[in-house]
């Protein structure tokens, strides 16, 4: 069968369209992967050498995906295929290109750990108060403005942004920023920020570089590109600027990105840059009962900023969207706990087609406290990345040494490790000795005898350097397995795992061995996915940008069954049959901090429309009357999302599972934002929300003035009582009455039985 028969008309246009840009609007669940793999084939079979197209993808899986999907239409020739995430990608040319900004070609790729590592360092050095330059913020303040294309020199004279930085209490950020990039210079290392920042002055810098790759990529495929920051968007701006044939494909409802430094101007402003552009919508969902996307649908109605398009699907309409309220989180988690398990029970479905999807992370305890106590396995994504272990950060940093030698931060990993004496007033020393004489902290080992140590510290020295030597000397003769094995083993870093016998220290072994089988497993493979001078190896050098470029979507090769919990952000681009999106309130979501900009809203509201359109079959909504917050226990309302949901496709119930009435939303803070129609781009069309004091909608439970709870002694079987949380009920029964440990079965009216401590309980005896 031919393989473009199984497009509907609106994808074979968006496949077989050459004749310029094209915007590919995907609505969610409507095929955009497949459009986008069959239009590279198309291309493919049209003529189109596959050396010359660029396909940009968010994760290396799924850019595998595709390529194994589009091999299997045009053949060998998909392996020629310039494929990847925009780091990666990039990546690959600066391994051949850096030389001309100053870097080796063999530089190194700081991860986020890396890179936090190295500005703490520096904010030590400069006796800066790290409560308030705290890493995270210093961090991210120097993400952002690289990912807006402003180094540290130009952020030195933007008089704009350091008078932020003084009115913040941080006016040493600049200078931060301007160490931060020396050392990066000086180690011979780049961190993912860089790799788009670097490239971008690349092609500005040097017009023969520019028009090498202008030349070499004569067509530029983009997905998600409503998650394309400012600097990924100037790339391609640059790259397509001869041929303009760049087919972008993404969705603005789905524009979520915004705190990574994605805006939602880049898709929206699409057309202004190429107004010869085509447009495709793909309106059809395949992915989610009718239910589930009129939903969808009259959701998305309320923002103002975006492309008109009404998705729909011939799906029968399923069952309706449940709604259910709690008296707390921790009955929330009760709650889905217990739905998960019956669906298992009715519908036989399987852990893995669980979804569970939260705002913030801190939402995740009562879930997983709930899911263990019905032994139900679960997993949270995003939680610590394999390669962000320590053990395995440790053997990689011995590795990433070999290929660089002058990258500081994996040198005073290992230079202790495992331990040979080497002590911190020993690395000070070796650390001024470097400033002083500026050279790099290998270049003061390499010649260790002029710093004068004791001759024992010397001689440990000399045997580290000699070391790592005799290592480097295997990298041009063996492949990456061989090297690693031989210097796990040397280092005695295999051994003294090994050795410790503990839980913990099984567990570490075991991912150390797991490492060396990818590893291995790297080494075997026989794809060759590129040709000419970018060319993959097996070396060492090769493994190790592959790995430092994952994605936490490709580090995942766990296939147990089990129940996903997953951040919003998270589940981006995921789809479950089961989806449950909890914790539906006000100041929660949407979050407190996004009621008072047009803008913020909507992004809340684009993220809900996300996670409401990961599911395909059972949608299920949930919101708690109290929740603790900081330490205190505190009132909730039901969040306004709710009430943009058409009432026929939801069933409200209460926590006993019986109908209940839709419940009440407070909107007298400002969500009631008009919806203009069409297109509407331009920021002196947007209205401002009007600023006001936030009505604080929470207050602890202690600030009750009319509430006095009885005296225990006073609480009697039979007694009408009155719990703040879960109402008025009736003691059933007491035990131990008379002692510390005295509890009360409850037949509350709300809530059903509960059993308190009464000393605990606060009961007030109606």
């Amino acid at each position: 069968m031919n393989y473009l028969e199984e497009l509907n008309p609106p994808q074979l246009e968006a496949v077989q369209y050459t004749n310029g840009p094209v915007l590919i609007i995907a609505g969610p669940g409507s095929g955009k992967t497949r459009v986008l793999t069959y239009r590279i084939a198309y291309l493919i079979e049209q003529g189109l050498d596959p050396f010359s197209i660029l396909s940009l993808t968010f994760t290396n899986k799924a850019a595998k995906e595709m390529r194994e999907r589009i091999s299997k239409i045009v053949g060998s020739e998909a392996r020629n295929l310039f494929m990847g995430t925009f780091h990666s990608v990039f990546a690959r040319i600066l391994r051949v290109e850096a030389p001309r900004l100053g870097f080796p070609s063999n530089f190194t790729i700081y991860d986020t750990v890396d890179a936090k590592s190295v500005i703490k360092n520096i904010i030590k050095a400069q006796g800066l108060n790290d409560k308030i330059y705290k890493v995270n913020h210093v961090y991210n303040r120097i993400s952002s403005a690289k990912n807006a294309l402003i180094t540290s020199q130009q952020y030195a004279q933007n008089q704009d942004m350091i008078g932020e930085d003084a009115s913040t209490g941080k006016p040493k950020l600049s200078l931060i920023y301007t160490l931060y990039a020396k050392k990066c210079f000086e180690n011979g290392a780049m961190d993912f920020d860089d790799l788009l920042l670097h490239f971008y002055r690349l092609l500005k810098l040097f017009p023969d570089a520019l028009y090498k790759y202008q030349n070499r990529f004569k067509h530029v495929l983009v997905d998600e590109f409503q998650d394309t920051n400012t600097a990924q968007y100037e790339i391609l701006k640059l790259l397509s600027d001869i041929h303009h044939q760049i087919t972008v494909v993404g969705d603005d409802a789905q524009s979520i990105y915004a705190f990574r430094g994605a805006t939602i101007t880049n898709i929206l402003n699409f057309q202004k840059d190429y107004p010869e552009m085509h447009t495709v919508k793909l309106e059809q969902n395949y992915r989610s009962s009718n239910n589930i996307v009129k939903a969808a649908n009259e959701l998305i109605k309320n923002n103002s900023n975006q492309f008109e398009k009404e998705i729909w699907t011939s799906q029968e309409a399923g069952k309706p969207i449940q709604v259910f309220k709690t008296v707390s989180d921790n009955e929330e988690g009760k709650k889905v706990a217990d739905l998960i398990f019956e669906l298992k029970m009715q519908e036989h479905i399987q852990n893995n087609d669980f979804a569970i999807l939260y705002r913030t992370n801190a939402q995740s305890r009562a879930m997983e406290e709930a899911l263990r106590r019905r032994n139900i396995p679960y997993k949270i994504y995003g939680g610590l990345s394999f390669y962000q272990r320590k053990e395995i950060k440790d053997l990689i940093a011995y590795l990433r040494i070999l290929v660089n030698p002058q990258e500081e931060e994996s040198l005073r990993r290992i230079i202790n490790y495992p331990k040979r004496g080497i002590g911190n007033t020993t690395l000070a020393k070796i650390t001024i000795q470097a400033s002083e004489q500026e050279k790099t902290m290998w270049q003061v080992l390499e010649n260790i005898k002029e710093l004068g140590l004791a001759s024992r510290v010397t001689t440990v020295i000399e045997d580290f350097v000699t070391m790592i030597n005799s290592f480097k000397t295997m990298l041009k003769e063996k492949n990456a397995y061989d090297v690693a094995i031989h210097v796990a083993k040397t280092t005695k870093v295999l051994s003294e795992l090994y050795n410790d016998k503990t839980v913990e220290g099984v567990s570490r072994y075991e991912n150390i061995q797991e490492l060396l089988n990818g590893i291995k497993e790297f080494v075997e493979d026989d794809e060759v996915i590129e040709g000419e001078e970018f060319a993959n190896d097996k070396g060492l050098g090769t493994y190790l940008q592959n790995i430092t470029l994952l994605t936490s979507a490709d580090d995942d090769k766990d296939d147990t069954p089990r129940v996903q919990m997953m951040t919003i952000h998270g589940s981006k681009g995921l789809e479950f049959p089961v989806v449950f999106i909890v914790g539906m309130e006000e100041n929660l979501f949407p979050s407190a901090m996004s009621l008072y900009s047009r803008e913020d809203l909507e992004e809340e509201r684009r993220m809900f429309y996300v996670a409401v359109t990961r599911a395909e079959k059972h949608l299920f909504l949930s919101f708690a009357n109290t929740r603790y917050k900081f330490g205190n226990l505190q009132f909730s309302e039901p969040s306004r999302f709710l009430k943009e949901i058409p009432k026929e496709v939801i069933e409200y119930r209460s926590q006993q599972n019986n109908i209940a009435k839709p419940p009440a939303v407070n909107t007298s803070t400002p969500n009631n934002i008009q919806r203009k129609s069409g297109l509407n781009i331009e920021k002196n069309q947007q209205k401002p929300l009007i600023r006001r004091k936030q009505t604080i909608q929470t207050k602890s439970v202690t600030e009750d003035p009319n509430f006095v709870p009885s005296a225990v002694s006073a609480i009697k079987q039979g007694a009408h009582v009155q719990h703040q949380r879960f109402g008025n009920g009736v003691i059933k029964e007491i035990t131990q009455q008379g002692t510390p440990n005295a509890m009360a079965v409850i037949s509350f009216e709300q809530v059903g039985e509960k059993k308190l401590v009464l000393k605990f309980a606060k009961l007030k005896v109606l």
